[in-house]
């Protein structure tokens, strides 16, 4: 099982980009998605994850409010719409997915994900 995530890139501060992590489909019906992602010299942290109905998602406090994470259930794709994006906000993002809900993976670390996919580098200049 491999998660393929893709859109990272350079951008200013105040731009928006979209990230996306195909999942491999209903097998993962039960299994929450989500990303972490690890800023240069410090430890991978939970961004957001979503419910694999897709109908229940979780938000670390520095990104809700900014960040969307959503499932498009027709093409098992899970995107995480980030707005108003801040040089803190500079990392390899990770796509993640595990048997659980989206709060729980929050409180789990990041090799504690059953799937975990390549990272996707986001850099955000001042």
């Amino acid at each position: 099982v491999q998660l393929q995530a893709s859109g990272g890139g350079l951008v200013q501060a105040g731009d928006s980009l979209r990230l996306s992590c195909a999942t491999p489909g209903q097998a993962f019906i039960t299994y929450a998605v989500g990303w972490f992602r690890q800023a240069p010299g410090k430890e991978h942290n939970f961004v957001a994850a979503v419910a694999g109905s897709g109908r229940q998602s979780y938000y670390s406090n520095s990104v809700e409010g900014r960040f969307t994470i959503s499932k498009d259930s027709a093409s098992n794709t899970v995107h995480l719409q980030m707005n108003n994006l801040k040089p803190e906000d500079t990392a390899v993002y990770f796509c993640v997915a595990r048997r659980t809900s989206p709060q729980t993976m929050s409180r789990l670390p990041f090799y504690a994900m059953d799937y975990r996919g390549k990272g996707t580098l986001v850099t955000v200049s001042s």
